[in-house]
């Protein structure tokens, strides 16, 4: 029998297809090694491909534990890792996020597509409405997000977003300064 961590665990947000150069899906194994070599648990959407599954695969390589949060219809169709510790089941996507970040002592974002672009979004609003108070990081593999961050600025330069919003996430470049960024000092 599989005992729930209690300890605030590493979110990551990315991919779950796994047709992408595989220099992403390394920095995702690579990320989810860190995580496990550090004693936090990986908590994530539990898919079986893409980053998620990545990061799942490297936190087990490394004897870590990992919790994958899926609605229901997804474990329906079975398609949470066979890896993971623990499953969560929830009724909706949005609770599905809301599960997570509880769950959570700060949030990475790799790689993804429109669901991991949306989770970012969604973390970061709920950073400055105040509704999540844990560190933010946009791991920016291979400068994937450096459209994003244009975006981003070019949004506060023309006065869509507030000057400092920026303050709101961190960007780092590898896995390891993502989670020296993202994880309190030991």
């Amino acid at each position: 029998m599989i005992v729930q961590s209690a300890k605030k665990a590493v979110l990551v947000y990315g991919a779950s297809s796994s047709h992408i150069d595989p220099q992403y899906i390394e920095a995702a194994r690579t990320l989810g090694e860190l995580v496990a070599r550090r004693g936090y648990p990986l908590i994530s959407g539990g898919g079986r491909g893409g980053l998620m599954a990545a990061a799942i695969e490297g936190a087990h390589s490394e004897g870590g534990y990992t919790i994958g949060v899926l609605p229901q219809f997804m474990l329906d169709r079975d398609w949470q890792h066979p890896l993971l510790d623990e499953v969560v089941a929830t009724d909706s996507m949005h609770s599905r996020k809301q599960t997570m970040a509880a769950r959570s002592c700060c949030a990475i974002a790799m790689p993804g597509g429109i669901g991991t672009f949306e989770e970012l979004m969604e973390i970061v609003t709920w950073r400055q409405l105040k509704l999540y108070s844990n560190p933010v990081v946009i791991l920016n593999t291979a400068g994937y997000y450096d459209p994003l961050l244009e975006m981003l600025s070019k949004a506060t330069s023309l006065g869509f977003m507030r000057e400092g919003t920026g303050l709101l996430y961190e960007v780092a470049s590898t896995p390891a300064e993502a989670l020296e960024l993202a994880l309190p000092r030991q």
